[in-house]
Protein backbone atom coordinates (compact mmCIF):
# COMPACT_ATOMS: atom_id res chain seq x y z
CA UNK A 1 0.00 0.00 0.00
CA UNK A 2 1.40 3.15 -0.86
CA UNK A 3 2.49 5.47 1.70
CA UNK A 4 -0.18 8.69 2.01
CA UNK A 5 1.10 12.19 0.83
CA UNK A 6 2.31 13.99 3.03
CA UNK A 7 0.65 17.88 2.76
CA UNK A 8 3.04 20.91 3.01
CA UNK A 9 2.90 22.95 6.31
CA UNK A 10 0.59 25.86 5.99
CA UNK A 11 2.62 29.01 6.56
CA UNK A 12 1.77 31.46 8.94
CA UNK A 13 1.53 34.47 7.43
CA UNK A 14 -0.88 36.74 9.66
CA UNK A 15 1.76 37.99 12.46
CA UNK A 16 4.16 38.88 9.78
CA UNK A 17 1.30 40.60 7.95
CA UNK A 18 0.75 42.35 11.32
CA UNK A 19 4.14 43.52 12.01
CA UNK A 20 4.15 44.89 8.24
CA UNK A 21 1.25 46.65 8.71
CA UNK A 22 2.51 48.25 12.27
CA UNK A 23 5.27 49.14 10.41
CA UNK A 24 3.85 50.50 7.58
CA UNK A 25 1.21 52.89 10.47
CA UNK A 26 4.71 53.90 12.08
CA UNK A 27 6.38 54.90 9.25
CA UNK A 28 3.48 56.75 8.05
CA UNK A 29 2.02 58.54 11.25
CA UNK A 30 5.06 58.22 13.52
CA UNK A 31 5.41 62.04 13.63
CA UNK A 32 2.10 62.11 15.33
CA UNK A 33 2.80 58.80 17.47
CA UNK A 34 6.06 59.52 18.87
CA UNK A 35 5.39 62.61 21.24
CA UNK A 36 2.34 60.00 22.95
CA UNK A 37 5.21 57.28 23.09
CA UNK A 38 7.29 59.82 24.38
CA UNK A 39 5.08 60.68 27.44
CA UNK A 40 4.91 57.32 28.07
CA UNK A 41 8.49 56.75 27.97
CA UNK A 42 10.70 59.84 28.88
CA UNK A 43 13.95 59.86 29.17
CA UNK A 44 15.58 59.09 32.78
CA UNK A 45 17.01 62.55 34.16
CA UNK A 46 20.66 63.42 33.71
CA UNK A 47 20.59 64.89 36.94
CA UNK A 48 19.16 64.69 40.62
CA UNK A 49 18.37 67.42 43.06
CA UNK A 50 17.67 66.35 46.77
CA UNK A 51 17.02 68.81 49.62
CA UNK A 52 16.75 69.48 53.05
CA UNK A 53 16.86 72.00 55.69
CA UNK A 54 16.39 72.87 59.59
CA UNK A 55 14.51 76.18 59.43
CA UNK A 56 10.22 76.79 60.40
CA UNK A 57 8.61 78.51 58.07
CA UNK A 58 9.90 81.74 59.87
CA UNK A 59 13.32 82.03 60.22
CA UNK A 60 16.29 84.93 60.14
CA UNK A 61 17.27 82.67 57.25
CA UNK A 62 16.34 80.29 54.52
CA UNK A 63 18.70 77.56 54.83
CA UNK A 64 18.80 74.80 51.63
CA UNK A 65 20.91 72.03 51.83
CA UNK A 66 21.22 70.55 48.30
CA UNK A 67 23.07 67.40 46.79
CA UNK A 68 23.60 67.15 43.10
CA UNK A 69 23.31 64.04 41.83
CA UNK A 70 24.72 62.42 38.51
CA UNK A 71 22.69 59.92 36.79
CA UNK A 72 24.69 59.58 33.65
CA UNK A 73 27.68 57.29 32.89
CA UNK A 74 30.00 60.24 31.75
CA UNK A 75 31.40 62.78 34.16
CA UNK A 76 29.38 65.67 35.44
CA UNK A 77 31.47 68.89 35.25
CA UNK A 78 29.83 70.90 37.95
CA UNK A 79 30.33 74.07 36.32
CA UNK A 80 27.75 72.76 33.99
CA UNK A 81 25.06 72.89 36.49
CA UNK A 82 23.04 75.66 37.84
CA UNK A 83 20.78 75.74 40.63
CA UNK A 84 17.32 77.63 40.90
CA UNK A 85 15.86 77.85 44.87
CA UNK A 86 12.37 79.44 44.18
CA UNK A 87 10.90 81.87 46.65
CA UNK A 88 8.61 84.89 47.16
CA UNK A 89 9.96 88.10 48.46
CA UNK A 90 8.19 89.30 51.48
CA UNK A 91 6.96 93.07 50.20
CA UNK A 92 9.73 95.13 48.95
CA UNK A 93 13.16 93.42 50.76
CA UNK A 94 16.04 92.69 49.41
CA UNK A 95 17.78 89.37 49.92
CA UNK A 96 21.35 88.35 49.86
CA UNK A 97 23.27 84.64 49.94
CA UNK A 98 26.14 82.98 51.12
CA UNK A 99 27.40 79.59 50.57
CA UNK A 100 28.55 78.13 54.43
CA UNK A 101 29.83 75.14 53.16
CA UNK A 102 31.07 72.55 50.17
CA UNK A 103 32.89 69.55 49.81
CA UNK A 104 34.71 71.36 47.23
CA UNK A 105 34.69 74.67 49.03
CA UNK A 106 32.70 77.54 49.29
CA UNK A 107 35.00 79.72 46.94
CA UNK A 108 34.00 77.66 44.24
CA UNK A 109 30.26 78.88 44.64
CA UNK A 110 28.32 82.03 43.46
CA UNK A 111 24.88 83.01 43.35
CA UNK A 112 22.57 85.94 42.69
CA UNK A 113 19.03 87.02 43.48
CA UNK A 114 17.02 87.52 40.08
CA UNK A 115 13.46 88.90 40.08
CA UNK A 116 10.89 86.80 37.43
CA UNK A 117 9.40 88.24 34.80
CA UNK A 118 6.26 86.55 35.27
CA UNK A 119 5.51 85.90 38.98
CA UNK A 120 3.50 83.24 40.29
CA UNK A 121 1.52 82.31 43.43
CA UNK A 122 4.32 80.51 45.00
CA UNK A 123 7.58 82.42 43.44
CA UNK A 124 8.75 85.96 42.46
CA UNK A 125 12.55 85.40 42.97
CA UNK A 126 15.10 82.97 42.77
CA UNK A 127 18.41 82.08 44.23
CA UNK A 128 20.68 80.99 41.10
CA UNK A 129 23.95 78.79 41.89
CA UNK A 130 26.42 78.14 39.57
CA UNK A 131 29.34 76.85 40.35
CA UNK A 132 33.71 77.41 38.81
CA UNK A 133 35.40 74.73 37.02
CA UNK A 134 37.65 74.32 39.99
CA UNK A 135 34.44 72.38 41.88
CA UNK A 136 35.74 69.69 39.78
CA UNK A 137 33.31 66.60 38.07
CA UNK A 138 31.09 64.37 39.20
CA UNK A 139 31.44 61.01 38.68
CA UNK A 140 28.67 58.54 37.30
CA UNK A 141 26.32 57.93 39.84
CA UNK A 142 28.07 60.03 42.44
CA UNK A 143 26.43 62.96 44.20
CA UNK A 144 28.21 66.49 45.21
CA UNK A 145 27.57 65.66 49.00
CA UNK A 146 25.69 68.54 50.88
CA UNK A 147 25.63 72.12 49.67
CA UNK A 148 24.61 74.24 52.65
CA UNK A 149 23.50 77.67 51.51
CA UNK A 150 21.79 80.31 53.17
CA UNK A 151 19.07 83.24 51.55
CA UNK A 152 18.29 86.16 54.21
CA UNK A 153 16.61 89.50 53.86
CA UNK A 154 19.25 92.42 53.77
CA UNK A 155 17.45 94.20 56.63
CA UNK A 156 18.18 91.23 58.97
CA UNK A 157 14.44 91.06 59.56
CA UNK A 158 12.89 87.48 59.90
CA UNK A 159 11.51 86.25 56.18
CA UNK A 160 8.30 83.71 55.82
CA UNK A 161 8.88 80.90 53.82
CA UNK A 162 5.76 79.10 53.74
CA UNK A 163 4.66 80.97 50.37
CA UNK A 164 8.19 79.61 48.94
CA UNK A 165 7.89 77.13 46.49
CA UNK A 166 11.27 75.49 47.25
CA UNK A 167 10.81 75.24 50.91
CA UNK A 168 9.45 72.31 52.25
CA UNK A 169 9.78 72.22 56.49
CA UNK A 170 9.23 68.43 56.30
CA UNK A 171 12.21 67.71 54.28
CA UNK A 172 14.74 67.82 57.46
CA UNK A 173 16.50 64.88 55.91
CA UNK A 174 17.99 64.85 52.08
CA UNK A 175 15.15 64.01 50.07
CA UNK A 176 14.21 64.40 46.01
CA UNK A 177 12.97 67.98 45.45
CA UNK A 178 11.73 68.55 41.81
CA UNK A 179 10.68 72.53 43.35
CA UNK A 180 14.32 72.84 43.47
CA UNK A 181 15.56 72.73 39.34
CA UNK A 182 18.53 72.07 37.96
CA UNK A 183 19.90 73.07 34.47
CA UNK A 184 22.71 71.65 32.59
CA UNK A 185 24.32 74.12 29.93
CA UNK A 186 21.86 76.05 30.63
CA UNK A 187 18.89 73.37 29.62
CA UNK A 188 16.06 72.35 32.34
CA UNK A 189 17.22 68.93 33.28
CA UNK A 190 15.77 68.17 36.89
CA UNK A 191 12.16 69.77 38.03
CA UNK A 192 9.49 71.39 37.56
CA UNK A 193 9.14 75.50 37.48
CA UNK A 194 6.87 77.67 39.05
CA UNK A 195 5.01 77.87 35.59
CA UNK A 196 4.18 74.37 34.78
CA UNK A 197 7.72 74.07 32.67
CA UNK A 198 9.34 70.24 33.31
CA UNK A 199 12.86 68.74 31.95
CA UNK A 200 11.61 67.34 28.76
CA UNK A 201 12.94 67.26 25.43
CA UNK A 202 10.93 70.28 23.46
CA UNK A 203 12.03 72.36 26.63
CA UNK A 204 15.78 71.75 25.44
CA UNK A 205 14.29 72.14 21.88
CA UNK A 206 13.72 75.58 22.95
CA UNK A 207 16.44 76.14 25.18
CA UNK A 208 18.49 79.27 24.97
CA UNK A 209 22.27 79.08 24.68
CA UNK A 210 24.23 78.29 27.20
CA UNK A 211 26.03 80.37 29.80
CA UNK A 212 29.52 81.38 29.91
CA UNK A 213 30.95 78.60 32.22
CA UNK A 214 32.27 80.99 35.54
CA UNK A 215 36.06 80.88 35.63
CA UNK A 216 37.97 79.16 38.56
CA UNK A 217 39.06 81.67 41.22
CA UNK A 218 42.46 82.90 40.45
CA UNK A 219 45.53 81.58 42.70
CA UNK A 220 46.58 83.58 45.42
CA UNK A 221 43.65 85.66 46.06
CA UNK A 222 40.98 86.35 48.77
CA UNK A 223 38.29 88.50 48.25
CA UNK A 224 35.08 89.15 50.25
CA UNK A 225 32.36 91.97 49.92
CA UNK A 226 30.82 90.78 53.41
CA UNK A 227 27.63 89.41 52.55
CA UNK A 228 27.01 88.25 55.68
CA UNK A 229 23.84 88.02 58.95
CA UNK A 230 25.71 88.94 61.48
CA UNK A 231 28.47 88.54 63.88
CA UNK A 232 27.71 84.94 64.53
CA UNK A 233 26.83 84.09 61.21
CA UNK A 234 28.62 80.31 60.31
CA UNK A 235 29.33 81.63 56.73
CA UNK A 236 31.84 84.72 58.49
CA UNK A 237 33.87 81.72 60.54
CA UNK A 238 33.94 79.17 58.04
CA UNK A 239 35.09 81.81 55.39
CA UNK A 240 38.01 82.13 57.87
CA UNK A 241 36.88 85.35 59.61
CA UNK A 242 37.05 85.92 63.59
CA UNK A 243 35.19 88.42 65.50
CA UNK A 244 37.61 89.71 68.43
CA UNK A 245 36.28 89.00 72.55
CA UNK A 246 39.46 88.60 73.72
CA UNK A 247 41.27 90.57 76.13
CA UNK A 248 43.69 93.45 75.80
CA UNK A 249 44.72 96.62 73.54
CA UNK A 250 44.78 98.51 71.62
CA UNK A 251 42.79 101.04 73.38
CA UNK A 252 40.74 100.68 76.34
CA UNK A 253 41.76 97.49 77.26
CA UNK A 254 39.46 94.15 77.37
CA UNK A 255 36.38 96.20 75.74
CA UNK A 256 36.38 93.91 72.48
CA UNK A 257 32.87 92.73 71.89
CA UNK A 258 30.86 91.32 68.45
CA UNK A 259 28.19 93.83 69.66
CA UNK A 260 29.70 96.01 67.83
CA UNK A 261 30.16 93.81 64.29
CA UNK A 262 27.25 94.03 61.65
CA UNK A 263 26.54 93.50 58.05
CA UNK A 264 24.02 96.09 57.04
CA UNK A 265 23.11 97.69 53.85
CA UNK A 266 25.05 101.07 53.49
CA UNK A 267 24.68 103.77 51.20
CA UNK A 268 27.95 104.37 48.71
CA UNK A 269 28.16 100.41 49.17
CA UNK A 270 28.79 98.35 45.37
CA UNK A 271 25.67 97.08 43.67
CA UNK A 272 23.97 98.49 46.79
CA UNK A 273 25.45 95.56 48.66
CA UNK A 274 26.15 94.50 52.46
CA UNK A 275 29.01 96.03 54.15
CA UNK A 276 31.01 95.33 57.40
CA UNK A 277 30.43 97.82 59.85
CA UNK A 278 32.15 98.33 63.24
CA UNK A 279 30.80 99.99 65.46
CA UNK A 280 33.33 101.85 68.72
CA UNK A 281 30.84 103.10 71.00
CA UNK A 282 30.90 104.47 74.97
CA UNK A 283 29.70 106.52 77.85
CA UNK A 284 32.88 107.64 78.84
CA UNK A 285 33.45 104.57 80.84
CA UNK A 286 36.08 101.78 80.73
CA UNK A 287 32.48 100.01 81.75
CA UNK A 288 30.17 101.55 79.56
CA UNK A 289 33.21 101.34 76.39
CA UNK A 290 32.99 98.69 73.32
CA UNK A 291 35.65 98.26 70.34
CA UNK A 292 35.09 96.80 67.43
CA UNK A 293 37.44 94.22 65.31
CA UNK A 294 37.26 91.39 62.64
CA UNK A 295 40.65 89.96 61.53
CA UNK A 296 41.91 86.46 59.68
CA UNK A 297 42.15 83.25 61.82
CA UNK A 298 45.06 83.19 59.81
CA UNK A 299 48.57 84.64 58.92
CA UNK A 300 49.01 83.73 55.77
CA UNK A 301 49.63 87.17 53.88
CA UNK A 302 53.15 88.82 53.27
CA UNK A 303 54.16 89.90 49.44
CA UNK A 304 51.34 91.32 47.45
CA UNK A 305 48.49 93.73 46.83
CA UNK A 306 46.13 94.73 50.21
CA UNK A 307 43.45 96.75 49.64
CA UNK A 308 39.60 97.33 50.89
CA UNK A 309 37.05 100.10 50.29
CA UNK A 310 36.78 102.08 53.56
CA UNK A 311 34.32 104.66 54.80
CA UNK A 312 35.84 106.51 57.25
CA UNK A 313 34.15 108.78 59.73
CA UNK A 314 34.55 112.22 61.10
CA UNK A 315 31.47 112.36 63.06
CA UNK A 316 29.97 110.23 65.83
CA UNK A 317 26.81 108.19 64.58
CA UNK A 318 25.21 109.59 67.62
CA UNK A 319 26.33 111.41 70.65
CA UNK A 320 28.68 114.18 70.76
CA UNK A 321 31.75 114.36 69.07
CA UNK A 322 35.32 114.42 69.67
CA UNK A 323 36.37 111.30 70.94
CA UNK A 324 40.07 110.02 69.68
CA UNK A 325 38.60 107.13 68.03
CA UNK A 326 41.16 105.00 65.97
CA UNK A 327 40.37 103.39 62.83
CA UNK A 328 41.93 101.06 61.59
CA UNK A 329 43.26 99.12 58.04
CA UNK A 330 46.22 96.69 59.12
CA UNK A 331 48.47 93.95 58.79
CA UNK A 332 50.46 92.15 61.64
CA UNK A 333 52.35 88.61 62.06
CA UNK A 334 55.06 87.25 63.53
CA UNK A 335 56.89 87.74 67.42
CA UNK A 336 60.41 88.82 68.33
CA UNK A 337 62.91 89.01 65.57
CA UNK A 338 60.13 88.51 63.05
CA UNK A 339 57.41 90.77 64.16
CA UNK A 340 55.74 92.55 61.62
CA UNK A 341 53.06 95.09 61.70
CA UNK A 342 51.54 97.62 58.48
CA UNK A 343 49.26 100.51 59.26
CA UNK A 344 46.48 102.18 58.20
CA UNK A 345 45.57 104.44 61.18
CA UNK A 346 42.51 107.03 60.48
CA UNK A 347 42.18 109.59 63.48
CA UNK A 348 39.06 112.47 62.63
CA UNK A 349 40.11 114.47 65.95
CA UNK A 350 43.79 113.23 65.91
CA UNK A 351 45.32 111.72 68.74
CA UNK A 352 48.85 110.79 70.87
CA UNK A 353 49.47 114.40 70.89
CA UNK A 354 48.72 115.47 67.22
CA UNK A 355 45.57 117.06 65.96
CA UNK A 356 43.53 115.71 63.13
CA UNK A 357 41.47 114.73 60.77
CA UNK A 358 44.79 112.77 59.97
CA UNK A 359 45.44 109.10 58.70
CA UNK A 360 48.85 107.82 59.71
CA UNK A 361 50.75 105.45 57.26
CA UNK A 362 52.98 102.90 59.65
CA UNK A 363 55.75 100.26 59.04
CA UNK A 364 56.87 98.59 62.66
CA UNK A 365 60.29 96.83 62.95
CA UNK A 366 59.77 96.41 67.12
CA UNK A 367 56.20 97.97 68.37
CA UNK A 368 58.45 96.99 72.49
CA UNK A 369 61.05 99.48 71.61
CA UNK A 370 58.07 101.76 69.60
CA UNK A 371 60.97 101.39 66.08
CA UNK A 372 58.92 102.39 62.89
CA UNK A 373 58.77 105.06 60.32
CA UNK A 374 55.52 106.94 59.07
CA UNK A 375 53.89 108.88 57.28
CA UNK A 376 50.86 111.46 58.07
CA UNK A 377 48.61 112.76 55.92
CA UNK A 378 46.91 115.75 57.21
CA UNK A 379 43.27 115.84 55.76
CA UNK A 380 39.33 115.00 56.47
CA UNK A 381 38.86 111.43 55.08
CA UNK A 382 35.33 111.49 55.81
CA UNK A 383 33.96 109.75 52.93
CA UNK A 384 34.74 106.20 50.77
CA UNK A 385 38.13 105.78 49.96
CA UNK A 386 40.06 102.66 48.46
CA UNK A 387 43.12 102.07 50.66
CA UNK A 388 45.97 99.82 49.40
CA UNK A 389 49.26 98.35 50.72
CA UNK A 390 51.54 97.03 48.23
CA UNK A 391 54.22 95.05 49.34
CA UNK A 392 56.48 93.86 46.63
CA UNK A 393 60.80 93.38 47.23
CA UNK A 394 61.41 94.38 50.60
CA UNK A 395 59.78 97.69 49.61
CA UNK A 396 56.42 98.99 51.32
CA UNK A 397 53.93 101.28 49.44
CA UNK A 398 50.90 102.81 51.00
CA UNK A 399 48.25 104.18 48.84
CA UNK A 400 44.65 106.01 48.76
CA UNK A 401 42.65 106.30 45.95
CA UNK A 402 45.27 106.01 43.76
CA UNK A 403 47.92 108.29 45.11
CA UNK A 404 51.00 106.86 46.65
CA UNK A 405 51.59 108.32 50.15
CA UNK A 406 54.34 106.54 51.85
CA UNK A 407 57.17 104.25 50.99
CA UNK A 408 59.34 101.74 53.57
CA UNK A 409 62.28 99.27 52.68
CA UNK A 410 65.12 98.00 54.05
CA UNK A 411 64.66 96.13 57.57
CA UNK A 412 60.99 98.10 57.67
CA UNK A 413 59.55 95.05 55.68
CA UNK A 414 57.29 92.61 56.59
CA UNK A 415 59.64 89.47 58.32
CA UNK A 416 56.72 87.12 58.67
CA UNK A 417 52.99 85.77 57.22
CA UNK A 418 49.97 88.05 58.73
CA UNK A 419 46.47 88.55 59.58
CA UNK A 420 44.70 91.12 57.99
CA UNK A 421 42.47 93.14 60.13
CA UNK A 422 39.73 95.93 60.45
CA UNK A 423 39.77 97.34 64.36
CA UNK A 424 38.25 100.44 65.71
CA UNK A 425 38.93 101.55 69.18
CA UNK A 426 39.40 104.57 71.87
CA UNK A 427 42.83 105.98 72.27
CA UNK A 428 41.23 107.12 75.35
CA UNK A 429 37.72 108.48 76.81
CA UNK A 430 38.13 112.33 77.17
CA UNK A 431 34.25 113.02 78.53
CA UNK A 432 31.01 110.95 79.48
CA UNK A 433 28.13 110.66 77.96
CA UNK A 434 26.62 108.10 74.86
CA UNK A 435 27.73 107.84 71.88
CA UNK A 436 28.87 105.77 68.71
CA UNK A 437 30.96 105.93 65.80
CA UNK A 438 30.53 103.43 62.74
CA UNK A 439 33.37 102.64 60.87
CA UNK A 440 32.37 101.34 57.02
CA UNK A 441 34.08 98.41 54.99
CA UNK A 442 32.80 97.29 51.77
CA UNK A 443 34.96 94.85 50.45
CA UNK A 444 38.63 93.41 50.94
CA UNK A 445 40.89 92.25 48.01
CA UNK A 446 44.50 90.72 48.23
CA UNK A 447 46.58 89.34 45.65
CA UNK A 448 49.75 87.24 46.73
CA UNK A 449 50.73 87.33 43.06
CA UNK A 450 51.19 91.15 41.65
CA UNK A 451 51.26 94.87 42.58
CA UNK A 452 48.29 96.43 41.14
CA UNK A 453 46.73 99.92 41.22
CA UNK A 454 43.62 100.82 42.66
CA UNK A 455 41.91 101.00 38.98
CA UNK A 456 43.04 97.10 38.62
CA UNK A 457 41.49 96.45 41.96
CA UNK A 458 38.29 98.04 41.48
CA UNK A 459 38.20 96.38 37.75
CA UNK A 460 38.68 92.98 39.38
CA UNK A 461 36.26 93.45 41.98
CA UNK A 462 33.54 94.47 39.37
CA UNK A 463 34.32 91.30 37.84
CA UNK A 464 33.58 89.25 41.02
CA UNK A 465 30.66 90.44 41.85
CA UNK A 466 29.14 90.84 38.15
CA UNK A 467 29.39 86.80 38.02
CA UNK A 468 27.45 86.57 41.97
CA UNK A 469 30.98 85.57 43.22
CA UNK A 470 30.82 86.98 47.12
CA UNK A 471 33.67 85.51 48.29
CA UNK A 472 36.76 83.13 47.53
CA UNK A 473 40.27 82.36 49.17
CA UNK A 474 42.75 80.46 47.40
CA UNK A 475 45.87 82.04 49.39
CA UNK A 476 47.79 79.20 50.23
CA UNK A 477 49.26 79.44 53.97
CA UNK A 478 53.33 78.75 53.99
CA UNK A 479 54.32 75.52 55.00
Amino acid sequence: MASPRRRTPRRRVWPKIRLLLLVAVVAAGGTALYPVWKAANPDPPELKVRYRTDTPATATAAKPSLEVFNDTGKPLPLSDVTLRYWFTADGSASYAFNCVNAVFGCSNVAGRIVAMDKPTDTADHYLEVRFTAAAGDLKPGANSKGIDLQLFRTDHKKLKQSDDRSFDAEMTSYKEAENVTAYKRGVLAWGEEPDGTKASDEKKTAAKSAPEPLPAPPAGVLFDDFTYQGPKDPALFKHGWLVRTSKGGPGVENTWSAKGVSFPTAEGAHAGGQVLNLRASTDGTKAGTKQASLGTAASKFRDGTYAARIHFSDEPTTGDAGDHVNQTFYTIGGTGSKYSELDNEYMPNGGWGRPGPKLDTVTWYDHKTNDRVYETTNKSLDTWHTVLIRVKDGVVAYWLDGKKLFLSNGKYAPRADMSVNFNHWFIDLPFKGERAWDMKVDWLYYNANETLSAKQVQSAVEDFTGEGVNYFDTVRESR
